[in-house]
């Protein structure tokens, strides 16, 4: 039997206090927003690296972590995945993606053109795995892969949220030129997701399509 250790770091706190975090942790959150303009200003390594180990402690199928974060500040190396980057969306917008997904896109105001991926301090690349269990020298099959590794970039976009950063999801398709340029072309590791951080510009806006949310009785039914 696997050894079982008692939870000693939880804390309970009384239904006013309970009631008071969750209406802040509200106020805090709906103040998040992806921006596509960001300033240079630089961000400590330090408080990126803080910000993978609480992606990295989310929970994930078996307890085996699936995940790999490749965090990017080199200049050289972001020019180079803008490029890429921008070689596939040119693709993307000239057709590859078909009229439905391109009008879903226009009230966000998107294009081909990617300048944010030099401008930013921070570019994270988050990988999944396929296998490699707890342990790593392992290379037993990962479980609940995809959302495990969702699971772990939500907490890292709340995360740099928390701490008065900015981020942007960016997924170009395909992602595999991400490999390479991070020095993980394996047949275990795949791109997941390309996470733009940093501060906002001081023209940062944002799309007023993006403020429209679904009132709450059209996303969640409540049986008591």
């Amino acid at each position: 039997m696997e050894t079982q250790y008692p939870l000693t770091d939880f804390v309970e706190y009384s239904p006013a206090e309970l009631q008071q975090r969750a209406s802040a942790h509200l106020a805090l959150m709906q103040r998040r927003h992806t921006i596509r303009s960001f300033s240079d200003k630089p961000v400590p390594r330090q408080v990126i690296e803080q910000l993978i180990q609480v992606a990295a402690s989310a929970p994930s199928g078996a307890n085996h972590q699936p995940w790999h974060f490749v965090a990017i500040s080199d200049p050289a190396v972001k020019q180079q995945i803008r490029h890429e980057a921008e070689l596939q969306e040119a693709g993307f917008y000239n057709g590859r993606a078909g009229d439905e997904w391109l009008n879903a896109l226009k009230p966000l105001g998107t294009d081909a053109h990617k300048p944010y991926l030099e401008t930013a301090p921070w570019l994270i690349v988050i990988f999944s795995q396929k296998r490699g269990g707890i342990d790593n020298n392992d290379s037993d099959t990962n479980y609940y892969v995809h959302e495990s590794v969702g699971i772990a970039t939500g907490f890292l976009i709340q995360a740099a949220h928390q701490v008065g950063l900015v981020s942007l999801t960016h997924t170009p398709k395909p992602m595999s030129f991400l490999s390479k340029i991070c020095g993980r072309d394996n047949d275990n590791d795949r791109p997941y997701m390309l996470l733009v951080l940093g501060y906002p510009a001081a023209d940062a806006t944002v799309p007023a399509h993006a403020l429209k949310k679904k009132p709450f009785d059209q996303i969640c039914t409540v049986v008591e």
